[in-house]
């Protein structure tokens, strides 16, 4: 049985043109944590990216739940070491009695005390990623995890940004998102403004800027950024270190302290200050794909 029958949901209210919206149970808002929702082309590096945000952010005394929405669940194996089990397995195991779940069942602590959660997926081809979203939020909830958190980052999965991965933004209250220098990276990031854009209309989540990953340059980013209306508020290199910190299911704060990896671990403390701190938001302007065709390339 596909796992949304089992709870019917009523769609209320619009959410974008031509689209439907599933209304947010209002119980079901994460309290008063800063709430961030990373996105972005598949493979581009969001789950290094989110990880060594959470330590960035716990380093700066901050409680810290990482959520990863992959069926992968492999968003938070840097923090844990080691693959954990997702929300939907657990609460398969109990046949959906949540109530007869502990929060050592599904809640993990990573490095530094970064609290961890895999929502996980549904089986492929069935059911809906907001649906696991929704029961893993509520699940926190329910075991008052969430009280006393001050950051979430949500780790979303690929580019995907239909109804139900695009859930995490309507907790979110920042939407984060990571591209490299490329076509392919600027082309779903397009998307996802025009998604945020879509859910910005009946929900508190507006973009919080890109994170420009994997790239010596940014020319090809800062050219979108200018006619959409972004900015690039952190930039990581393309290195071989962040590359071998995954191989090493270690954070890069763990990793020997060369030059290179104490640059980028300032910039992931300068970029969790300045989200802490900060409230910046950009209203993103999604390009028709002919004009993204148009726009980049080298001259």
């Amino acid at each position: 049985m596909n796992v949304m029958t089992k709870h019917p949901a009523k769609v209320t209210r619009c959410d974008g043109e031509g689209s439907v919206q599933v209304q947010l149970d209002p119980n079901m808002r994460i309290g008063n944590a800063r709430v961030f929702a990373v996105y972005g082309k598949g493979g581009i590096g969001k789950s290094t990216t989110s990880s060594n945000l959470s330590v960035a952010f716990s380093k700066l005394g901050k409680r810290v739940l990482q959520i990863g929405c992959d069926p992968k669940h492999d968003s938070t194996f840097t923090l844990t070491k080691k693959l954990m089990p997702t929300v939907i397995d657990v609460l398969e195991s109990v046949n959906f009695h949540s109530e007869e779940l502990r929060t050592e069942d599904f809640v993990f602590e990573g490095y530094n005390g970064v609290m961890c959660v895999e929502a996980g997926g549904p089986p492929a081809g069935t059911g809906c990623g907001g649906y696991v979203v929704g029961q893993t939020v509520k699940l926190l909830k329910e075991h008052h995890l969430l009280d006393d958190t001050d950051v979430v980052i949500f780790d979303v999965l690929g580019d995907v940004v239909c109804g139900g991965f695009a859930a995490p933004l309507q907790h979110a209250e920042r939407a984060l998102i990571v591209a490299a220098n490329d076509f392919d990276s600027i082309f779903a990031m397009n998307r996802i403004v025009a998604a945020i854009a879509a859910k910005s209309k009946n929900y508190r989540v507006r973009l919080g800027g890109v994170i420009a990953n994997r790239s010596r340059d940014t020319d090809q980013i800062d050219k979108f950024n200018a006619v959409a209306g972004l900015e690039t508020i952190a930039h990581i290199p393309d290195l071989d270190d962040i590359r071998r910190s995954r191989l090493k299911k270690a954070t890069l704060f763990e990793m020997d302290e060369t030059p290179e990896i104490l640059r980028v671990q300032a910039e992931y403390m300068r970029l969790a200050a300045s989200l802490w701190t900060a409230d910046k938001e950009y209203s993103g302007q999604p390009l028709k794909d002919r004009d993204i065709f148009d726009l980049l390339g080298f001259d």
